[in-house]
């Protein structure tokens, strides 16, 4: 949408920010009850695409509501099907379609029931409740989702095992751990009763969602990263054998809301003689609250785009574009050389 109507860095900056702000809002109202429907998180990530888009197509705040309203009518999304499939890409890909669409119809005029979101048997009450609606608004423009609540992520798999799989890693570097010593792994986060996704995963889509997995393969190597999203590292009887010593705290501490501290973590490494080393990661790294380094994002970036057979001269050109992204002009300059 940038490049279509010439827009400048900064103005695709300010977009994505009020992008995830509001989709964030919309979710946060949503959570628990959307999980517990069996709702994927693109029904609010629609909201993003929409609001992004209709800021720079300039839409006047009436317009803007309508596309809001829209949007809130356009998108479905099974959780069960992300999570074990590739269906959750193609949820990310209508969400942005379908949220440029909103936007585009607004702007042109088409109209939609402005109450949606807060009427009964509407939006809210449809995926998640109406228990949380006055949070949709609270403090807005005095906080932002984008500092408190966004992440990238610097490794591979679903971002709640981020910081349990941190945490595994520093603990057993704290205690020099070798996995033949290793008697139980223990996590400890938030409101989690249960290990989520395959113990033992056997393909990339299972990894993604796999905590053991995540969390062994920290401890056995030290670290985790995208090293452990190959075969060879699925495979690894090292790591196999450490899976089965991960268990989950059936007693963790109460939380102080509804939500776990941005997924947080707890990880204790109990060896066969009896010591037990622990560690404890409230933000994982690439998080806003934490802090983004350039040295991670740009580590990423050589790590994954050379995989799309980009050259390496354009794939450095595109880095500098995006490091200096505030001064670009025009989005072209940096799709110009995504195309070539």
């Amino acid at each position: 949408m940038a490049e279509r109507l010439g827009r400048s860095g900064m103005d695709v900056l300010a977009a994505m920010v009020l992008g995830y702000e509001i989709a964030g809002r919309v979710d946060e109202a949503l959570v628990p009850g959307r999980n517990e429907k069996g709702f994927h998180g693109s029904i609010a990530t629609v909201f993003g695409g929409t609001v992004a888009s209709g800021r720079l197509l300039g839409l006047t705040a009436d317009q803007m509501e309508h596309a809001i309203a829209i949007a809130a009518t356009s998108i479905g999304g099974i959780g069960i099907a992300a999570n074990t499939s590739v269906a959750r890409e193609y949820h990310a890909g209508l969400s942005a379609m379908l949220g440029i669409n909103a936007a585009i119809a607004a702007q042109k005029g088409f109209t939609a029931e402005p109450t949606v979101l807060e009427a009964p048997r509407g939006f809210f009450s449809a995926f998640g409740s109406l228990d949380f609606v006055a949070d949709v608004t609270k403090d807005l423009g005095r906080e932002w989702d984008i500092t408190t609540d966004m992440a990238i992520k610097l490794i591979p798999g679903g971002h709640p095992n981020h910081a349990a799989a941190e945490a595994a890693a520093n603990a057993a570097i704290k205690g020099d751990v070798q996995p033949a010593d290793v008697a139980s792994i223990t996590v400890t986060q938030g409101n989690l009763r249960a290990l989520s996704g395959p113990r033992h995963p056997t393909d990339l889509i299972g990894v993604a969602h796999s905590m053991a997995y995540m969390v062994a393969g920290a401890v056995a190597d030290r670290g985790y990263g995208w090293i452990h999203a190959t075969p060879e590292k699925v495979s690894d009887a090292t790591i196999s054998q450490l899976i089965d010593t991960v268990e989950v705290n059936p007693n963790p501490p109460a939380l102080p809301s509804r939500f776990a501290p941005r997924h947080g973590a707890t990880v204790t490494i109990r060896l066969k003689d009896g010591r037990e080393f622990s560690d404890h990661v409230e933000q994982p790294r690439g998080s806003g609250a934490r802090g983004i380094d350039w040295a991670d994002v740009d580590a990423k970036y050589r790590t994954l785009v050379p995989l799309s057979g980009m050259s390496a001269q354009r794939m450095e050109d595109a880095l500098k574009v995006v490091h200096d992204f505030e001064s670009v002009r025009s989005m072209s300059e940096l799709t110009s050389i995504l195309n070539q």
